[in-house]
């Protein structure tokens, strides 16, 4: 695209739309398709038509010239087919966007006006797939894409009456060539058509190399356009379109197939492609088989039908241009973003053999046996996944972590996130909401496999009995944590509560087939927990000696997103905080187990030598209704006041940060910070605010003890400090503030570890279960999989009612009955807020 001298700085050919039409002895169609351009309700000044003709040789130039002298006209001097037609005009195009329109097309007048609103609104949207009907609007054309392992793609509904259900918008595999709509960066990124397809699949490779690449295409019905279908084919023979679609479809399937998948798929494609020939040939494959006789050994020559040829040829085409394809092959693999698991999911028709003829199907099934093919292709499964967090945009570390869990396992399964407390999110490629218990039966008997936090097991019995695959996530050991919140209790409640929390964890570490933790002290941890519940037993070790297929590391993550300022969050805008103030940001809530109380003492130390330093706490009333405000955030402001800093020197963000801009607090702030006690939970904690540190380089102050301590100070990434030392922690924060090169290096240092730390990367684990999920080796006998005969009736003994009954019976002997209430109306309360 070019540069612009304009004086605002401002790309003229910002919004810009280049269409480009693609002529071939087809003037008259074209002249046709220019006309319906002229309607397009789009300002002219934002449109450009180009218009490359192919080397007609027929005089359509000077027709096409003479008819819409104003269009750009590319003379080409050989006929590029379709493929290099299109790239010529691409480049040759200035617009910011590239809408490519079959030249026996013509578009609806919102064509383009919906196209660019869906690119502009979504930016992870590559490539706008329009609505294609036939030339009267009465049927369709193309509406929906399927591909086929062996690389033929399929337009689904063909021919169908135009209906409402095919009025929603949706991704799709690959857009039709007949009309879609591109930035032209991602054109150009993405390689353009491929030049060698001359015309045929080039769409579908295009689409597919796009959906690698890290981009979606969307299918917008509202973007229209009306076509007469392969009128540049109606001139030649059947064979010679064979031809290009078996060789094309070869072509395809080598470049864009990950390892795993490409030798064994090509060989079967090739395999099907002689058989295809052969069997619409309509010719005797055993002519020369000896076995069958000896005749004609005077004679050299075998009468053999073109369509059977071309596929012979169209192998021979794949290693003609192998080696070319190969170079293209590894540039594309060496840039994937998606695996094969997420992609082909999109392909929809993965096993429909193209041809009908019983002498086809019989071969095409045995080639999908001996080569597996079908593995491949594992099914989308149903995975429910659940918090008891609240899924709002202002959330804490559980539910942040239940979206990105949802997120990660979208790409190749059905996902339904469920909140007990609240939900007020959606998402396009998962179903959102709140969960009650009728709900819950619904969603369980839904699930293929669950995933949970928290108390979700004991507070609904329904998953507790479940047969199903389930996933416990215990990146919070909350029992831990109730230690030190139930402190303001008492003495008799706090046992019991954290008695309780024990009995609730117990319940799941006896359930569960599989288990995510976040460090390799949390593991070691829940290991000793595991093995007081009977789980580190000769079925699980002999299944795997490790315990990795039991238990494994999931740690919190970091956004794989590049962090981006949208807008002012901190200095000039929050009252006492200058722009050229030095903000240290404590990203996260203020929880009884956490230090802010030294914090704020040294902060008021530090302002002596650094007056204009500012300490700014990110949140402070937590998302979740459920969860009380602590008595530490009390503690805080009132010693914040006593020192005379609050509201000058110390700031308290009296809301909670909305997950989607807590990046432009990050990105203002100077140093991050994160103090805390030495007591047991601090050992067992993961601080996921760190996380968010790492995500965008800030520079880490934090107390010594936890899993990321010695991380920060090896690399370093900052300076870690003792427990409760006002001067050491003075002092490190002024050193940080003072010392830039340190400074730079440790957001140099912060920026490389976040990269191992992204979310795509630390729920691989996962992921990756979910492909081939299994019970726990001990519990295979007790809880059978779904269809697989009735369970043993030991459902008391691990969970539901029978857990139910041995928690009363606990808290019955410790506290009595007023604590059995007590413990009954929080449960209620909780399971109340979820309607």
């Amino acid at each position: 695209m070019s540069t612009t001298n304009d004086p605002n700085g401002l790309d003229p050919n910002l919004g810009v739309v280049s269409v480009v039409v693609v002529n071939y002895k087809g003037a008259d169609d074209t002249i046709t398709c220019l006309d319906g351009l002229r309607d397009l309700e789009w300002p002219a000044h934002k449109l450009e038509i180009v218009v490359v003709e192919n080397n007609s040789g027929d005089g359509s130039a000077e027709r096409i010239r003479s008819a819409h002298p104003d269009v750009t006209m590319l003379e080409l001097t050989r006929n590029t087919g379709f493929a290099g037609g299109c790239n010529a005009g691409a480049a040759a195009a200035r617009g910011e966007f590239v809408a490519f329109l079959n030249n026996d097309a013509r578009p609806d007048a919102q064509w383009l006006t919906t196209a660019v609103e869906e690119l502009q609104a979504h930016r992870d949207i590559g490539c706008v797939a329009s609505k294609v009907l036939t030339w009267d609007g009465d049927a369709i054309d193309f509406v929906d894409a399927a591909l086929s392992f062996y690389g033929h793609g399929f337009k689904l509904h063909v021919g169908a009456p135009n209906d409402p259900q095919f009025d929603v918008a949706h991704d799709v595999l690959f857009a039709s060539g007949a009309a879609m709509v591109v930035p032209k960066r991602v054109f150009e990124s993405a390689g353009g058509f491929d030049e060698r397809y001359f015309m045929f699949f080039e769409d579908v490779d295009f689409g597919w190399r796009l959906w690698m690449l890290g981009w979606r295409v969307h299918y917008v019905p509202t973007s229209l356009v009306f076509h007469r279908h392969h009128a540049s084919m109606s001139r030649y023979a059947n064979w010679r379109e064979h031809y290009l679609l078996e060789r094309n479809a070869l072509f395809t399937i080598y470049k864009n197939y990950d390892d795993s998948n490409m030798a064994r798929l090509l060989a079967a494609s090739m395999a099907l492609s002689v058989r295809r020939g052969v069997v619409l040939g309509g010719v005797d494959a055993h002519a020369i088989d000896i076995e069958r006789g000896v005749t004609g050994e005077g004679e050299d020559h075998l009468s053999v039908h073109k369509q059977t040829v071309a596929s012979l040829f169209a192998i021979d085409a794949l290693v003609e241009n192998m080696a070319s394809l190969d170079h293209t092959r590894r540039e594309l693999q060496a840039r994937r973003t998606r695996t094969d698991h997420e992609i082909l999911r999109m392909f929809r028709l993965p096993m429909h053999p193209n041809i009908a003829q019983p002498e086809f199907t019989s071969g095409f099934d045995a080639v999908v046996k001996a080569f597996d093919v079908e593995r491949a292709f594992a099914p989308r499964r149903k995975v429910l996944v659940v918090t008891g967090d609240s899924l709002t945009p202002r959330m804490a570390g559980p539910a942040i972590r239940a979206w990105q869990i949802s997120l990660a396992l979208c790409r190749e399964h059905d996902v339904q996130l469920l909140s007990t407390v609240n939900c007020e999110l959606n998402h396009p490629d998962f179903v959102t909401g709140i969960v009650d218990p009728a709900r819950m039966a619904e969603a369980e008997a839904w699930a293929d496999i669950i995933v949970f936090q928290g108390y979700i097991m004991h507070e609904y019995p329904v998953v507790a009995a479940s047969n199903k695959i389930i996933v416990v996530d215990i990146y919070d050991p909350f029992h831990l944590e109730q230690l030190e919140q139930a402190r303001d209790l008492g003495e008799e409640d706090r046992r019991n509560t954290v008695l309780s929390s024990v009995l609730v964890l117990n319940q799941q570490l006896t359930r569960g087939d599989y288990f995510l933790c976040a460090s390799d002290k949390q593991r070691d941890f829940w290991l000793g927990q595991m093995s007081a519940v009977g789980r580190i037993n000769p079925a699980n070790y002999d299944d795997s000696p490790s315990l990795e297929k039991l238990i494994t590391l999931a740690p919190f993550g970091v956004s794989d997103e590049v962090p981006r300022k949208t807008r002012p969050a901190i200095k000039g805008v929050v009252p006492g905080i200058g722009l050229d103030d030095e903000v240290i940001l404590w990203g996260g809530g203020i929880y009884n187990w956490f230090d802010p109380l030294t914090l704020i003492r040294a902060v008021d130390k530090l302002r002596a030598r650094r007056p204009n330093v500012r300490l700014f706490f990110l949140g402070v009333q937590h998302p979740n209704p459920n969860v009380p405000e602590m008595r530490m955030v009390v503690d805080a402001r009132r010693l914040a006041t006593d020192l005379g800093v609050n509201g000058t020197h110390v700031f308290f963000n009296e809301s909670w940060v909305a997950y989607d801009d807590r990046q432009n607090y990050l990105l203002e702030a100077d140093l991050g910070v994160s103090t805390h006690y030495d007591h047991v939970e601090t050992a067992f904690s993961f601080r996921t605010r760190i996380l968010d540190y790492l995500w965008v380089g800030l520079p880490i102050v934090t107390t010594g003890g936890d899993s990321f301590a010695d991380i920060i100070a090896s690399r370093p990434l900052g300076l870690t400090v003792q427990a409760e030392d006002v001067d050491a922690l003075e002092h490190a924060l002024f050193t940080l503030l003072d010392d830039h090169e340190l400074r730079a290096r440790c957001t140099a240092n912060s920026v490389a570890v976040a990269d191992n730390l992204r979310w795509s990367k630390v729920l691989e684990p996962l992921v990756q279960f979910c492909r081939e999920p299994r019970r726990a080796a001990d519990l295979l006998e007790s809880v059978p999989l779904p269809g697989t005969g009735p369970k043993r009736p030991s459902w008391a003994d691990r969970g539901g009612i029978g857990q139910d009954l041995r928690i009363v019976k606990t808290l019955v002997t410790e506290g009595g009955a007023t604590l059995v209430l007590r413990k009954a109306a929080g449960r209620v309360k909780r399971m109340l807020g979820a309607r």
